[in-house]
C-alpha cells in the first residue's frame, strides 16, 4: 500500500509541476505577443524579437511533443502541424497570427494537465484513507497487530469502536452500528450483528466486533473501488478516440497537400521558386486549422462561463459537449435526490397522559446525550419547536438498538422496534409501524414501565427541486433511473414521489458500474450524478459524471466531469439545453470555417488572392466564428 501511495504521490507532483510550467509558459507567451503587437506599429525590429521569444516560450513544449511523436512513434500529430503553420506564417512576415495560434494551443494543453493533476491528487487521498494495520484475534483472547496485506481468509479480526473495517468479512460476535456511506451512500448507520456481512471502508460505531475475513485486502470492496476509478481514468471516451484519429488524417492531408502545392507549381507549372514558395506559404496559412479550432473553444468557454454563473463547473469541454447527447441520467438517492439528513416526520402518542409534544420533549432530552444521526435529528426537531429539554440521569447506550435514561425518577427506553419484546407492542402499534416502514421511514419507539407510549418516525428529506427537475428532464427526452445502495422499500418510495419510473436498489459500488454499462448498452450515452465516495466508480464509468459540490466528497467531485457547486438539481435541465445550443453553434462554426478554408484554398490555386487577402479572409472567418461562439455569454 505504501508503494501505491508513493507512486500516486510522485505522479501527482510531477503532473502538478508540469501543469504549472505549461501555464506559466503560455501566459508569458501571451504577454510577449501583446507587447510585440503594440510595438510592431512603430518599432518593427524589437517587435520581431518579442514575437520570436513568444514563439520559443509558448511553443517549446507542444513543438517538443510533436517532434517526439514523429521521431519515436512515427506519428504526425496536430502539435507538429501547429508548429509548421506558425513557422510558415512567420516566414512570410505574419508573426502575430502564428503567435496567437501557439498561445491558444499552449493554454489549452496547460489546462488539461492541471485537471489531470487534480484527479491524481484525490485518488491518492482515497488510497491514504485505507487502514494499514488490523487487530488479529486469537481464540485465547490474544490480540496481534498485523499489516492488512498479510491478512488471510478465515482469520478473525477485532474491530474496535470508531475504526474502519480493514477487509471484507462476516461478524461472528458482537453488535454495532456501522456507517456504510463510503460503500453504499446510505446516510443512516446500519445495525450489524452476528452473521451480517461487513465491507472494508465502513466505519464502526460504538460497539466492538469480532469478524471472520472473507476476502483479502487486494480483493476487498474498498480496493475494488480504487481499481475501478483508475481503470476508468485510463480509458479514453469514444469521442476523444475519434477526434485523435481525425486529427492524424487531417495533419497528414494538409502536409501532403502543402508539399503537392509546391511540387505542382514549381516543377509541373514551371513557376519561379519564389512564386511557388509564396503560393505554398499562402496555402499553409489558409489551410491552418486556426478557424476550425476557434470554432469550438470560444463556444465552449462561453458556455462554461454561462454555466459557472448558474453554479455549474465543467472540468473540460468534453462533458459539456456530451451532456446534451445523454440518453439516460442515473441518479444516486442519498445526498443527491435527498438531503442526506434525517428529519422527524411523524410523532404519535400511545398514552392518554402524554401528547405528541411531551413525547418529543422526553425523547429529545434522552437523545441529547447521543451522537447518533437519528438522535441529532430528534434533538434538532425539538429545538425547532422551541422545546426546553429536561435533565436526565443514568443514561445508557444500548449498542445497535437504542438508549435508556431516567427523568424525574421515571425510567424511559428509546430505540428501534427490535429493542423491545413482541408482547410489548400492541397490534395497533405494530400495524402503524408497518405503515411507516412501507413509506421508507425509520421508526423509533418510546417505552415506559414496560409499555410503548410513543412512536417517532424519521426519513431522509427529498430536495425541494427534485420533482420539477425530473419532470423537466423527461420533457427534454431524457430517461431517468435511480441507482442506490439503500433498501428497496425506501428507494421505491423516494422514486415514486419524485417521478422516477426505474429504480435499482441495494447496489454495491461495482454493481452500480455494471448497471451503468447495461444502461449504456440499452439506451446509449449515460450520465450519472452522485455525491459520495461509493458513487465515484459509477461516475467514472458513466460517459458523463456529475457530482454534488456542496456536500459531495472530494473524490466524487474530482472523479466527476461536471460539478453542481450549489447542489441545485434545477441546473441539470439548464446545462442540457446549454449543451445542445452550444453543439448547434459549434456545427455552424465548423461548417462555415471549413467552407471558407476550401474557398480560400481554391482561390489560391487560381491565383485570385494574395497573401494579405488570404490572411484577411482566414482571420476574418476566425473573428466571425469567435463572435458566433460568444453568443452563449448572453
Amino acid at each position: 500500500m505504501n508503494k501505491l501511495v508513493n507512486d500516486h504521490l510522485s505522479s501527482y507532483k510531477f503532473i502538478k509541476n508540469s501543469g504549472k510550467i505549461e501555464l506559466l509558459a503560455a501566459l508569458c507567451a501571451g504577454v510577449l505577443l501583446c507587447i510585440g503587437w503594440f510595438l510592431s506599429m512603430a518599432y518593427p525590429t524589437p517587435s520581431v524579437i518579442l514575437f520570436c521569444m513568444s514563439y520559443m516560450i509558448g511553443g517549446y513544449i507542444k513543438a517538443k511533443e510533436g517532434i517526439d511523436q514523429l521521431l519515436k512513434e512515427r506519428v504526425i500529430d496536430v502539435n507538429f502541424l501547429m508548429f509548421l503553420a506558425a513557422i510558415g506564417a512567420a516566414s512570410i512576415g505574419y508573426w502575430l497570427e502564428g503567435g496567437l495560434l501557439i498561445f491558444i494551443f499552449a493554454l489549452s494543453g496547460a489546462m488539461e494537465t492541471i485537471t489531470l493533476a487534480k484527479s491524481e491528487r484525490d485518488l491518492t487521498k482515497l488510497i491514504q484513507m485505507k487502514p494499514q494495520f488490523a487487530h488479529l484475534y486469537y481464540s485465547d483472547d490474544r490480540i496481534e497487530n498485523i499489516r492488512i496485506k498479510k491478512i488471510k481468509i478465515g482469520q478473525k479480526l477485532l474491530i474496535k469502536p470508531g475504526e474502519l473495517i480493514p477487509v471484507d468479512g462476516v461478524i461472528i460476535k458482537g453488535s454495532s452500528d456501522l456507517n456504510e456511506s463510503m460503500i453504499t451512500g446510505e446516510s443512516m448507520p446500519v445495525d450489524k450483528k452476528a452473521k451480517d456481512l461487513v465491507f472494508s471502508g465502513a466505519m464502526n460505531g460504538a460497539g466492538s466486533l469480532i469478524m471472520e475475513v472473507t476476502a483479502t485486502a487486494e480483493n476487498s470492496m474498498f480496493n475494488r473501488m480504487i481499481q475501478l476509478i483508475e481503470q476508468s481514468k485510463q480509458s479514453l471516451p469514444p469521442s476523444q478516440q475519434k477526434l485523435e484519429k481525425l486529427e492524424r488524417y487531417y495533419v497528414k492531408g494538409v502536409l501532403l497537400l502543402t508539399a503537392s502545392v509546391f511540387s505542382v507549381t514549381y516543377w509541373l507549372l514551371d513557376w519561379s521558386f519564389f512564386s511557388a514558395f509564396y503560393r505554398t506559404m499562402v496555402f499553409l496559412v489558409v489551410a491552418s486549422p486556426c478557424a476550425i479550432v476557434v470554432s469550438i473553444m470560444p463556444a465552449l468557454l462561453s458556455a462554461m462561463s454561462s454555466g459557472s454563473r448558474k453554479g455549474v463547473l465543467f472540468k473540460s469541454g468534453i462533458p459539456l459537449e456530451s451532456i446534451g447527447q445523454a440518453k439516460v441520467i442515473a441518479f444516486d438517492k442519498t445526498g443527491t435526490l435527498t438531503y442526506g439528513e434525517a428529519i422527524v416526520t411523524d410523532i404519535k402518542s400511545c398514552d392518554r397522559e402524554l401528547d405528541s409534544q411531551k413525547i418529543l420533549k422526553i425523547a429529545a432530552s434522552i437523545e441529547n446525550r447521543s451522537e447518533h444521526p437519528i438522535a441529532k435529528a430528534i434533538v434538532k426537531h425539538a429545538r425547532e419547536k422551541n422545546i426546553v429539554l429536561q435533565s436526565i440521569h443514568d443514561f445508557k447506550s444500548i449498542v445497535g438498538h437504542g438508549v435508556e435514561a431516567t427523568i424525574q425518577g421515571t425510567k424511559w427506553k428509546l430505540g428501534k422496534p427490535g429493542l423491545f419484546h413482541a408482547d410489548q407492542i400492541t397490534h395497533a402499534q405494530s400495524k402503524w409501524i408497518k405503515q411507516l416502514n412501507s413509506k421508507g421511514k425509520t421508526v423509533i419507539l418510546l417505552e415506559k414501565n414496560g409499555g410503548i407510549v410513543g412512536i417517532i418516525a424519521l426519513r431522509d428529506s427529498i430536495r425541494s427541486e427534485a420533482i420539477k427537475t425530473i419532470a423537466d428532464l423527461k420533457q427534454l427526452g431524457v430517461h431517468i433511473v435511480m441507482l442506490t445502495g439503500d433498501h428497496s422499500i425506501t428507494a421505491n418510495v423516494i422514486a415514486n414521489e419524485v417521478g422516477i419510473d426505474q429504480t435499482y436498489a441495494q447496489l454495491l459500488p461495482d454493481e452500480k458500474v455494471n448497471r451503468i454499462q447495461a444502461l449504456r448498452h440499452k439506451y446509449g450515452r449515460v450520465a450519472m450524478i452522485g455525491d459520495g465516495v461509493n458513487d465515484a466508480p459509477a461516475l467514472s464509468a458513466a460517459d458523463i459524471g456529475l457530482a454534488m459540490g456542496g456536500k459531495g466528497t472530494d473524490i466524487a467531485m474530482e472523479t466527476a466531469d461536471i460539478i453542481l457547486i450549489k447542489d441545485d438539481l434545477r441546473r441539470l435541465p439548464d446545462i442540457i439545453r446549454l449543451s445542445r445550443k452550444m453543439n448547434r453553434i459549434i456545427r455552424q462554426n465548423i461548417l462555415f470555417a471549413v467552407f471558407l478554408i476550401i474557398m480560400l484554398i481554391c482561390a489560391n490555386f487560381l491565383q485570385l488572392i494574395n497573401l494579405p487577402t488570404g490572411v484577411v479572409g482566414h482571420e476574418g472567418s476566425t473573428l466571425l466564428v469567435i463572435l458566433n461562439g460568444l453568443r452563449l455569454l448572453r
